[in-house]
């Protein structure tokens, strides 16, 4: 498995992910357009994090992570070059979340429902191997979520078969079922996702909580 992880987006989100993949002996840079963001993760993280812009983590990484608003995405992937991530697993955490307040709990999405983000995504960076993964489940369950006897499950789609069960080893190793849904198109329904895990959040103010597929 590739060592050196580049990760474009200073949230909480890029940060958990980063002391995730650190935990695990991977070799991380966030990057971010306000270093100043990252000056406390910076200061926690052992020798093997580092921090720079989103070009320089791009650079950086072997395998990418997208962890930035889905209304950046694409700004965000055009800041850290294109020769950067060309031929490079891209995970895609990303979700089409519209600048708008949610309705009795609903998020709204700005993407259309026969089009998602991430087939935009590929659309415009077809160098770019994406693979969508961690976009269902919140930051603070993101890395080893304990739900005692139940492991839950993460689904991942993309177009590339040795790029996700790369991302699925990966999903693995931070404590999920890796459901592999098929190529891009699947990429809508994974987001909608989000949107049905945020329902519970907004209406009960729980947010510790996943998905986990049941099969015979």
């Amino acid at each position: 498995m590739k060592k050196k992880i580049g990760i474009i987006g200073s949230g909480s989100v890029g940060q958990t992910l980063a002391t995730g993949f650190l935990k695990f002996g991977f070799e991380v840079m966030i990057g971010s357009r306000d270093l100043s963001k990252l000056a406390e993760w910076k200061s926690k993280s052992s020798e093997n994090g580092h921090i720079g812009s989103f070009e320089e983590a791009a650079s950086f990484g072997e395998i990418l992570i997208l962890a930035v608003k889905g209304s950046a995405a694409v700004q965000a992937l055009e800041m850290a070059g294109k020769g950067n991530f060309s031929g490079k697993i891209v995970i895609d955490t990303t979700n089409p979340i519209a600048d708008l307040p949610p309705v009795n709990g609903v998020l709204r999405f700005f993407s259309e429902m026969n089009y998602s983000l991430m087939e935009k995504l590929q659309q415009a960076f077809p160098e770019a191997l994406l693979v969508k993964a961690f976009n269902s489940v919140g930051s603070s369950q993101m890395v080893n979520p304990d739900f005692g006897d139940f492991k839950p499950t993460l689904f991942i789609c993309g177009n590339d078969q040795p790029s996700k069960n790369e991302v699925a080893e990966i999903v693995g190793l931070f404590g999920f079922e890796p459901e592999d849904l098929g190529s891009v198109e699947a990429s809508g329904a994974i987001e909608s996702l989000c949107m049905l895990w945020c329902i519970r959040g907004f209406r009960e103010n729980r947010w510790s909580h996943a998905f986990r597929l049941l099969k015979h």
